[in-house]
């Protein structure tokens, strides 16, 4: 049955190997079960309502993508759209979550439409194939620099706007688990080399038993103000009837005193970072698997698109901000995953967090870390394909690459390598090589830095 619906055999592949990737991925991404609800909270709304409607949403999402397109990508709330949602759609601008929710409902509509129209699958192949490059390095570059914030190796400054952790000033919170994230990341980088299987999700799980350890000794401190919490999972469970709270409230919504015009910008802005979010992953991660085939095309990208905004959709209804591809994909990828099946995993995992949430919210940063910075670094590799011979080809890409995670967004850093592209090689007279739809997307981008 798993060799019919997932092909096991022609991706050369076990259901060992998918099994352990898509358990990979699933402890790479469970930090967004207590990130969403608290951010999400600051909207007004429930938090334990957005953990369910967060579980639900990725399960949906992440099963769709699994059964519909057979790729081990995984979706949950995206990083930077939940940000969006609650602090300028909610904060600043002072919308209703409901109404909140409804932009990202109606967002997801539209890319249901788009996707079945293949608009979304020509602007992936639009993207020229030295520039999917860039994609997967610099997404390599923005999850080790994730990576690297998670483990509190780098950490805020005012000076130099980020530096190195004080060990011997927080040794006890910032530092020991800087070394903890170090020590990790050496367990998966031999583990990965002497060829064992699981090698990611082994260097996770050890590194979060130590820091078990380091907190019976002492050597960790509690320090719930600074974001330092017991590293023990609780076995409390979840309060079901809180799903009332936001399910179905995208319906509710109240217009009144919302200007249309607004709306049109907040629904704007979810669709360009949700859409070259979207795109800049699944460019990412499936080069990084080596998924695209001898044009540069990925198969059913049609049915992968399709999931993901099927996911938002019904992500808005269980009640929680716009749902994506993630990232983090490209840590089971980098485990061995290949199929749906990975996928089928990780998804069911996000439904057992209904119920045991706050065992999965105990991972900590540190212990995810490692798994981040390697698989940045299995990422960075597509540079060696870049043609740095040819500067209209090399310096989009290079800007691409450079400021995914200087801009920390996938979306901008696609935004400068489309807009770079078609500039440079406009003026240098290679203006055969930018396709129609290459203009058009380096007018939108041009437009939402001037309007959005």
């Amino acid at each position: 049955m798993l060799e019919k619906l997932f092909h096991l055999d022609d991706n050369n592949t076990t259901v060992r190997t998918e099994v352990i990737a898509g358990i990979t991925t699933f402890m790479t991404m469970a930090y967004i079960l207590a990130v969403n609800p608290n951010m999400l909270a600051a909207a007004g709304m429930d938090a334990t309502a957005v953990l369910i409607a967060t579980c639900l949403a990725s399960f949906l999402g992440t099963i769709c993508m699994a059964l519909m397109a057979n790729y081990p990508f995984a979706l949950a709330p995206g990083m930077g759209l939940n940000a969006y949602f609650a602090y300028t759609v909610c904060g600043n601008m002072g919308y209703d979550w409901r109404v909140a929710l409804a932009a990202v409902a109606v967002e997801g509509v539209i890319f249901i439409v788009l996707s079945l129209t293949n608009v979304r699958e020509a602007i992936f192949n639009a993207i020229p194939g030295t520039l999917k490059k860039g994609v997967s390095a610099g997404i390599g570059l923005f999850i080790a620099f994730i990576g690297l914030q998670n483990g509190h190796l780098v950490v805020n400054n005012d000076s130099t706007l980020i530096s190195y952790v004080d060990f011997a000033g927080n040794f006890h919170t910032e530092g020991i688990c800087a070394i903890l994230a170090l020590i990790g990341l050496f367990i998966i980088t031999i583990l990965y080399f002497k060829g064992i299987k699981g090698a990611i999700l082994i260097g996770i799980v050890t590194t979060w038993v130590l820091g078990m350890l380091a907190q019976a000794c002492g050597l960790y401190e509690v320090n719930a103000e600074s974001g330092f919490y017991s590293l023990y999972p609780s076995l409390q469970l979840t309060d079901f009837t809180k799903i009332g709270e936001t399910f179905g409230q995208v319906f509710q919504a109240d217009f009144s005193g919302v200007s249309i015009t607004n709306f049109i910008v907040v629904l704007f802005a979810f669709l360009f970072v949700d859409m070259f979010d979207t795109i800049g992953t699944l460019v990412g991660v499936a080069t990084k698997a080596d998924m695209l085939d001898e044009n540069e095309k990925l198969p059913r990208i049609k049915q992968a698109l399709l999931a993901d905004a099927v996911a938002t959709t019904a992500g808005a209804v269980f009640g929680t901000s716009t749902t994506t591809t993630f990232v983090e994909s490209s840590a089971g990828v980098g485990a061995g995953a290949k199929t749906g099946l990975a996928s089928v995993v990780t998804g069911f995992l996000f439904l057992a967090a209904i119920f045991f949430a706050p065992v999965f919210t105990a991972i900590p940063g540190f212990a995810t870390a490692p798994a981040l910075i390697f698989v940045g670094f299995l990422m960075i590799g597509a540079v060696m394909h870049i043609d740095f011979d040819d500067l209209t080809e090399a310096v989009p890409a290079y800007l691409c690459l450079l400021t995914m995670p200087l801009m920390y967004s996938i979306s901008e850093g696609i935004a400068m390598g489309v807009i770079s592209y078609v500039v440079i090689n406009l003026c240098c007279g290679k203006s055969r090589k930018i396709t129609p739809l290459m203009y058009v997307l380096a007018v939108l981008f041009v437009c939402k830095y001037a309007f959005l």
